[in-house]
């Protein structure tokens, strides 16, 4: 019996399955060192702060110079053991991440051992290529989700934290320190709270399904044009309307992924987007004036956002197409069933 050949989505998500298993293990390996590491300056705190209580307890008549350094000795510890109590949580983020992927990859593969990979008549692309497309490009979204979140909103409440402890302390030694400590923690927190509702704007703003795509195109680029300091200009023509609610969110994650496309990539200083409701089609355009990219390098690249974009347009009855060149901006249009 003459066995099949392996298919290139196959060997592929082979290969991914063992660089996640690899770096599973590695992170495993770092979460354990890490932790030695919090026992070690939890150990160390315990007994600092043991040393400063005494400290207060002989205030009087103790010198200053020798009670700042107690404190200054307890503030020191408390940070270390906050910023690698920090490392360890994103540690443990990234090896849950990592796991849900390899569960995700596994199941792919069954599906491709079970006849999924095939290739369909005409040389179309496999429903192996799919799946492993939209498993990447899902992880690829989450460790983004992650990182913003484990580098913004948990490291500025680590701080906060710290700064809280450092207002507690100063209240015995300087008040006037002290009250500035709590308007510096209270300017920190306003900024954060303001920085969360755009995480969470971004992450599934609500006016999507309240108000539908048109407001909320314009909203997210009023909001990306102050975050980003780009001249973002939305225009929308044909029958404003209320969609499908798939076809809404599908619209909206392309254009924010054009839009980030650029301005991360691109650095553009000025982008333009087109949304044409017709009846029958939808018919979506973002210009920018970055520095633009090579159409057949990109189509050897390992980039998911863009490809992504094709594959669904594609499945629902649209087109896509890349209008760009080294240095003169980009133009990325793809068009969808209004009747989808």
């Amino acid at each position: 019996m003459v066995l099949d050949e392996p298919t290139t989505g196959e060997l592929n998500l082979e290969t991914e399955l063992d660089e996640t298993q690899r770096a599973l293990r590695e992170v495993t390996l770092m979460i354990e060192q890490s932790q030695g590491e919090v026992s070690k300056l939890s150990q160390r705190n315990a007994a600092i702060t043991t040393h400063l209580q005494q400290v207060q307890g002989q205030l009087e008549n103790m010198p200053q110079q020798e009670i700042r350094n107690a404190y200054d000795s307890a503030l020191d510890a408390q940070q270390r053991l906050f910023v690698m109590r920090g490392q360890l949580e994103k540690l443990q983020s990234e090896k849950n991440h990592l796991e849900r992927f390899k569960t995700t990859l596994e199941r792919a593969r069954a599906l491709a051992t079970g006849g999924g990979a095939s290739a369909s008549a005409g040389g179309a692309k496999s429903p192996m290529a799919s799946v492993e497309m939209l498993v990447n490009a899902q992880e690829t979204e989450r460790q983004r989700l992650s990182r913003q979140m484990h580098d913004g909103p948990a490291q500025a409440l680590s701080n906060f934290i710290l700064q809280a402890e450092i207002a507690m302390r100063l209240m015995e030694v300087d008040v006037n320190q002290a009250r500035d400590e709590l308007n510096n923690l209270k300017t920190s927190a306003m900024g954060t709270f303001q920085k969360v509702r755009n995480f969470i704007f971004e992450l599934r703003p609500m006016m999507l399904d309240d108000l539908g795509l048109a407001p909320t195109i314009r909203r997210y680029a009023d909001a990306f044009k102050e975050q980003a300091g780009m001249d973002v200009n939305v225009t929308i023509t044909g029958n404003e309307r209320r969609l499908q609610p798939y076809l809404e969110i599908m619209l909206f994650r392309a254009i924010q992924e054009l839009l980030g496309n650029a301005a991360r990539h691109g650095q553009a200083t000025q982008v333009k987007i087109l949304v044409d409701m017709g009846d029958d089609r939808i018919r979506v355009s973002v210009d920018d004036n970055g520095k633009g990219f090579d159409p057949d390098a990109y189509h050897q690249s390992n980039s998911l956002g863009l490809k992504l974009i094709r594959e669904r347009a594609e499945m629902m009855g649209g087109n896509f197409e890349m209008d760009s060149q080294p240095g003169k901006g980009a133009r990325i249009s793809f068009t969808v069933s209004a009747r989808s």
